[in-house]
């Protein structure tokens, strides 16, 4: 008989509400072995006897096939002479202690809980919460760690026979699910009116998602409570229910949502290729932006100006219950008023949305955490994210070697699409999307969230790291935090952090040198104070050099050329060709003409004299200069970023790939490249003159900024002998900027480096500065 040995194995990382005990004590039957597993504060410890040669097996099948949902970050094994006395393998109770291990993110419903409530003989049979260990809420539901049902909204309901022996059962898939539940002991969900009456089925034998159902196809507008928060819902083939939605939630331009049956409904509608019908049917099931189909039949505002859709796949079973018989798609965007956070509360949602639903499904399980659905585009072939939330948060992301000694901070992120990012034990806990801080409402959100993080992950930071803008809330917050506590406070410039996050997210260690960092986005506060978004860094963890950027033009009345793309047209004629010239030589063009209509005597004033009119080298204020010269949302966004993707979208229908553009030209200035759009704005009234296609000159627009961009930063890296290219920022957002930039690039033999993990707008910015914090720290 082989001599009997005894291991303790710590396991940490994403193991806890994820089938993470079973999985071990099936496996430690499968290899003979006696024992116990439990859950605790740090993730997850097991205590095995046995064979040699069997613990060692044991060890390798759960590397390689751990459960669907969890990840391992680390498995440690320690010999132990404190031989276990149980006969055979156990599972433990959990056990208290210092908080280590980390919250899984909410999951789409599995394959098994779906045939279980589509199955007339299941007991589950149309229960809109069935889950598994495999599926369902995590986050949203979750109070403090561990992940027990104590600890979460599920309290309230506890479990019947039935349930309980599955519950408690470890041959059962729902063993230890915590929000496990069945129509007998679980939440309910009803149809009510604006008023909270509750509306009947009219078909005897329905429910009240049938109901529901019924009603959409009747031009209804839904509020559906989910699983994060609530949703707004149509039928989004009818036209005349989509404007009225519009109007409602006075979101007249933005794209709207789509959640569709399956995968062949949205083939339908969009081109979806396999690598895309994969990203849907992920356990993440975000929305993916897709390339429309020509002449789809689908009405033209639900994307106006836009050449995508957003397809997201049922992700709940109450939203697969609801979409059954749905041979088209569903509308299913934010439950909201613009600009506002979700709402997550029955008796909240009524109110805010009484004046933009027709009715309410609403359910009893409360919502614990707002959680937004994550986005996802497919660029240059890879799967990137432009929101961080349901499906991918707070999945920590391992930081680089060198990382691992750095203290307990906490980044405090940005002041539009906000994240923030708690470091701990080298990794970085990037919070879900939470949203624009200049909304008092988002602003009360992310204070609940950092509340809420410090407690899940018992979170005692000793350094705080925010941006260097002094009127970002974030930033203020920051200070208010460091003056209470007494805590050490780091500033990090914007664009400094936008390249931390690119290098952390790729692994670049702490020791590993510098890049050239080309971080384009609409703006951030500069060095210099004026406001920067076109800057080419030479930057590592611990500093940056401005080798570069975009020349600076003045945005005349500050915030207000922001929202009104015509002002940035206006500035960047008079700053390169000077408005006289531009109105005696091409005053007979239709946007000349347009512009003299403005008040231009009065910006040409405050340009002059520096009023209210800050310089700026952003990119995306030239976007939106030639946005207006071209007409598109000339005077006025409805949303960020609108402009420049509508001038994107135009774009690819004028695509020549021959066609180099208009290019920009440096100029060295104090050691410093700066590029000149002088001849970016000839070339563009040249051609309108000409009568060229505005598809045609906005595909001119960026293949010359591309390549001027792509030039400039390769004569920089060489210089500075640098072999690496970090890309971030919001721009880079832009299908077609990336792809000819990447190509480009990677065409003179750099090696790229570009964000997947976290968006290259500011939802990153939080891990770029959690980095820079922790170097510092370090160093």
């Amino acid at each position: 008989m082989a001599f009997e040995s005894a291991e303790r194995i710590r396991v940490q990382g994403l193991v806890q509400g994820v089938g993470f005990r079973p999985k071990v004590w099936h496996l430690a039957r499968e290899c003979g072995l006696r024992g116990s597993v439990w859950n605790d504060a740090q993730g997850v410890e097991i205590h095995l006897c046995g064979e040699a040669a069997q613990i060692d097996r044991f060890c390798q099948l759960l590397l390689d096939d751990p459960p669907p949902l969890a990840r391992i970050d680390d498995l440690k094994r320690q010999p132990t002479d404190d031989l276990p006395e149980q006969a055979s393998f156990e599972i433990s109770v959990s056990q208290q202690g210092e908080i280590q291990t980390g919250v899984v993110p909410d999951a789409a419903t599995c394959q098994a809980c779906v045939e279980d409530f589509q199955d007339p003989q299941n007991r589950r049979y149309r229960y809109p919460f069935t889950n598994c260990t495999h599926c369902g809420p995590r986050l949203t539901i979750v109070e403090r760690i561990p992940y027990d049902r104590a600890n979460t909204s599920m309290r309230h309901f506890p479990l019947c026979e039935a349930c309980r022996h599955e519950y408690e059962d470890p041959a059962d898939r729902r063993f230890h699910a915590q929000p496990n539940a069945c129509p007998e002991c679980g939440p309910k969900v009803w149809l009510c009116d604006a008023q909270g009456d509750v509306i009947e089925p009219t078909e005897a034998g329905e429910d009240a998602i049938q109901e529901a159902s019924r009603r959409l196809a009747q031009g209804a507008i839904l509020a559906i409570k989910g699983i994060g928060g609530f949703h707004l819902a149509c039928d989004g083939t009818n036209e005349q229910a989509v404007t009225t939605l519009r109007e409602r939630k006075r979101r007249h331009h933005k794209p709207f949502a789509l959640m569709a049956r399956d995968c062949e409904v949205i083939i339908r509608y969009c081109k979806l290729n396999e690598k895309e019908a994969g990203l849907l049917a992920e356990s993440s099931a975000p929305i993916l932006l897709l390339e429309q189909r020509e002449d789809n039949g689908l009405p033209e505002n639900l994307a106006p100006g836009q050449a995508s859709l957003g397809f997201m796949l049922p992700y709940s079973p109450l939203h697969h219950l609801l979409l059954a018989d749905w041979d088209r798609p569903l509308v299913m965007t934010s439950g909201n008023m613009i600009e506002e956070p979700q709402c997550i509360d029955n008796r909240e949602a009524t109110e805010r949305l009484q004046p933009l639903a027709d009715l309410f499904l609403l359910h009893d399980r409360e919502i614990i955490n707002r959680v937004d659905d994550s986005v996802v585009r497919l660029v240059d072939g890879e799967a990137r994210l432009l929101r961080r939330a349901r499906g991918y948060a707070p999945a920590p992301i391992p930081l680089p070697e060198g990382f691992g000694q750095a203290p307990e901070l906490l980044a405090l992120g940005g002041e539009l699409k906000n994240t923030f990012c708690l470091l701990r034990q080298g990794k970085g806990i990037l919070s879900q999307h939470i949203g624009d801080l200049e909304n008092l409402i988002s602003y009360q959100d992310y204070l609940k969230n950092l509340e809420l993080y410090a407690g899940l992950y018992d979170h005692h930071p000793s350094h705080l790291v925010a941006d260097r803008h002094p009127n970002y809330r974030s930033t203020q917050h920051a200070r208010t935090l460091a003056e209470e506590q007494g805590l050490e406070l780091l500033l990090v410039q914007h664009h400094h952090a936008h390249i931390a996050s690119v290098l952390a997210e790729n692994e670049w260690s702490l020791d590993g040198g510098e890049v050239l960092g080309i971080a384009l986005d609409g703006s951030g506060y500069g060095d210099d104070g004026t406001i920067w978004g076109g800057e080419f860094l030479q930057a590592d963890y611990l500093g940056f050099k401005r080798l570069g950027h975009l020349n600076p033009v003045p945005l005349p009345g500050g915030v207000q050329a922001i929202k009104q793309p015509w002002r940035n047209t206006f500035s960047q004629l008079n700053h390169y060709l000077g408005w006289q010239m531009v109105a005696d030589q091409w005053g007979d063009l239709e946007a000349v003409k347009w512009l003299q209509q403005q008040p231009i005597e009065v910006l040409l004033r405050m340009v002059s004299g520096s009023v209210n009119s800050p310089m700026s080298s952003s990119c995306g204020r030239l976007f939106d200069g030639v946005a207006g010269l071209l007409n598109l949302c000339r005077e006025e966004i409805s949303y960020e970023g609108q402009a420049a993707i509508e001038l994107e979208t135009l774009a690819r229908l004028g695509r020549e790939p021959e066609d180099e553009g208009y290019r920009l030209n440096p100029v060295a200035a104090d050691g410093v490249q700066c590029l000149q759009a002088e001849g970016l704005w000839l070339g563009l009234l040249q051609d309108l003159r000409k009568g060229v296609a505005v598809e045609r000159i906005a595909w001119r627009f960026h293949a010359g900024l591309a390549i001027s961009i792509s030039e400039l930063a390769a004569q920089l890296a060489r210089q500075a002998e640098l072999d690496t290219i970090a890309l971030s920022g919001g721009v880079f957002q832009n299908k077609t900027l990336f792809e000819l930039v990447s190509a480009n690039l990677s065409g003179q033999g750099f090696r790229l480096l570009s964000h997947r993990q976290v968006p290259s707008n500011d939802g990153g910015l939080a891990l770029g500065q959690a980095a820079i914090g922790a170097a510092v720290a370090l160093s």
